[in-house]
């Protein structure tokens, strides 16, 4: 993928009129929560970064109260942790925008920016954010990594890099090589089913990022 300035990555407006579904949801929550962000929720960290986290889309409770990716509810724990823990991070997670929390190295976005209903996005909705997603990717001039949450992730990121989903299977801890050095990790979602089922485990999230962090390091 042939990666750009970054001054070149798509945005959507707060307004952004594209998914009809969303945007009555969004409306819905305006009218009875008018303090929070409900929008879409924007990437966070620096564009610089060598690796992008790809999440699936807020939460109604967390980014999308928050404005800031896994922001405000459980899913957030176990990720900001890890990044903290392997130095991708510093301050103090506090699941507020304003806590102080700084990435370094690391970049944060969802597939979908604007919160579904029940958590799960219309396969029209992913289609229709993607080209944010791939702006994304195309403005990040050190990319060499993307740790995709979930199966939805993985495809979406698929789909920005021209590559059938199909193609290329989900499976949780495995790493991908895709055109152009670039990698595409698969982690399951750090969501609270998953770590409170075990099917996610504070080792096996672990153990993918330093996986990911071991192969950025070697192709520096």
């Amino acid at each position: 993928m042939l990666r750009t300035e970054p001054a070149a990555i798509a945005a959507p407006s707060h307004d952004c009129p594209l998914c009809p579904r969303l945007v009555a949801y969004r409306a819905a929550n305006q009218a009875a929560n008018p303090d929070w962000f409900n929008g879409p929720v924007p990437s966070f960290g620096p564009v610089q970064a060598r690796l992008l986290v790809v999440g699936m889309a807020p939460g109604v409770r967390g980014a999308n109260r928050t404005g800031r990716p896994f922001t405000g509810d459980h899913a957030g724990v176990l990720l900001y942790q890890t990044l903290l823990r392997f130095g991708l991070a510093e301050g103090t997670y506090l699941a507020s925008p304003d806590d102080g929390l700084v990435l370094k190295d690391t970049r944060i976005v969802n597939a979908v920016r604007c919160v579904p209903p029940a958590n799960l996005p219309e396969p029209a909705e992913v289609a229709a954010c993607n080209p944010f997603l791939e702006s994304e990717l195309r403005g990040m001039p050190q990319l060499r990594a993307v740790l995709a949450l979930g199966v939805l992730a993985h495809a979406a990121v698929l789909k920005a890099c021209g590559i059938p989903p199909s193609r290329i299977r989900f499976r949780h801890g495995a790493i991908h090589d895709l055109p152009d050095g670039l990698l595409l990790a698969n982690s399951y979602h750090v969501s609270r089913y998953n770590t409170q089922t075990g099917r996610l485990t504070t080792e096996m999230f672990e153990a993918v990022m330093l996986d990911v962090l071991g192969r950025i390091k070697a192709a520096a």
